[in-house]
């Protein structure tokens, strides 16, 4: 009997002993990193493994044709029944300008496109045009976009949000923000075009009909560069980095505030073939207007002849060669001495040096060797917006620059875009 009293202490302790040691065990295996020589009990769960981190492989380097060309037009308004020239054009013209892009074999991209590769990351075909249309009239929507479907080709508006329905200039002609949305929603590229579509260079606000001081002139201008884009995004839920001046009317400071304020391209409307390395703050547009089809075609031929996978042209901005008139100038004088200094070209062959001037073709220009200025007086009268193409050759290889400008009184920039 004295031995089994013993004996129930001592199985206690032994109990109460083996009992610590499992809550040990667990307490180790649920979290702490056990010592050496520990083990897990078979209750607790396994650490989970963890796989090898995988090496980042470099992206593929797109392989960009840099010789490739690219035209962009710009149109208005589409009716049946042409009374303002300088902004309207018939559905038919325009049917057949689109089927012409066809049949010469030149391939239409969106304008997204056309950005990435002009940064290097995407290719393109050799020949291209991007279609934009400008304002937001109805007939965008009603009649050119269901042409565009027809064959297959995607666009982009560029949009001033006051012109829209409702907006201070959006009338009944006007396209109303649920039409934008649902171009929006089938793929439809939409950009900016000021809030109330102004000559953003004139300190003067026509909508409060008043001239502005400087400071006011500032937030003016921020206003309608900036405020338009905040808008769009906003309304429509949309990325906004291109920017078209009204009119074609800009300078330095204008281009400097559409940088800053997050755009990556700036369009104007001195049509002229971009290549790879056209500057960005100042593209030029084909604006296509009734009565002068000629344009259509002219811009066209400026880059019918190529092919793609040529000799590569290095080409000069127009801010390194004193063009003169200067790149985006509206000049009164139709008969100008068009000249420009050629040093950033390097050392050039005398013989290879070339002027051509929009409407005229190929002029006899002067190239003075020792000042490195080419120059033309023109004889004809110019009209229009005028695009200069000066080109020559420097260590063997192709060297080209080219600019823009426009002769007061032409009609080129003076026909306001009419109200909706």
């Amino acid at each position: 009997m004295r031995l089994k009293l013993v004996a129930v202490p001592v199985l206690l302790a032994l109990i109460l002993a083996a009992c610590n040691k499992k809550q040990k065990d667990q307490t180790i295996g649920e979290g702490s990193t056990p010592g050496r020589g520990a083990s897990v009990p078979p209750s607790a769960s396994a650490p989970p493994t963890v796989a090898p981190v995988a090496t980042p492989t470099a992206p593929v380097k797109v392989a960009i044709d840099q010789t490739a060309q690219v035209i962009v037009y710009g149109y208005h308004r589409f009716v049946n029944q042409v009374r303002r020239p300088d902004t309207e054009i018939t559905p038919q013209m325009f049917e057949q300008q689109m089927q012409e892009l066809k049949n010469r074999g030149i391939s239409v991209i969106g304008m997204q496109d056309f950005l990435a590769w002009k940064r290097g990351e995407k290719n393109i075909p050799p020949r291209c045009a991007v279609i934009t249309f400008d304002d937001g009239w109805k007939s965008q929507y009603d009649v050119a976009w269901p042409i565009m479907k027809k064959f297959g080709y995607t666009f982009t508006m560029f949009i001033y949000t006051e012109g829209v329905r409702g907006g201070h200039f959006g009338g009944g002609e006007a396209i109303t923000w649920e039409q934008l949305a649902e171009m929006r929603d089938a793929g439809i590229d939409i950009q900016a075009h000021t809030e109330t579509h102004q000559d953003l260079r004139k300190p003067y606000d026509k909508v409060a009909k008043k001239k502005l001081s400087p400071p006011e002139y500032e937030q003016w201008l921020q206003n309608e560069v900036g405020r338009c884009k905040e808008t769009l995004e906003q309304r429509l839920g949309i990325k906004v980095n291109c920017f078209a001046v009204p009119y074609g009317f800009y300078n330095q400071h204008v281009k400097d505030v559409a940088k800053s304020l997050g755009y990556e391209a700036v369009f104007t409307v001195y049509g002229q073939p971009i290549t790879y390395r056209s500057a960005m703050d100042s593209l030029g547009r084909y604006l296509i207007e009734g009565n002068k089809p000629k344009v259509f075609a002219d811009a066209i031929g400026m880059i019918a002849t190529s092919s793609g996978g040529g000799a590569p042209v290095a080409e000069i901005g127009s801010s390194n060669i004193a063009s003169k008139p200067a790149d985006g100038e509206t000049i009164r004088n139709p008969l100008p001495l068009i000249s420009a200094n050629l040093s950033a070209f390097g050392v050039i062959d005398p013989g290879t040096v070339t002027m051509r001037v929009s409407g005229l073709g190929a002029v006899p220009a002067s190239f003075d060797p020792k000042t490195n200025t080419v120059s033309y007086q023109v004889t004809q009268k110019l009209r229009d917006k005028c695009s200069v193409i000066v080109e020559a050759k420097s260590g063997g290889k192709k060297v080209e620059a080219h600019w823009t400008f426009a002769v007061e009184g032409s009609g080129a920039t003076t026909s306001p875009t009419p109200k909706k």
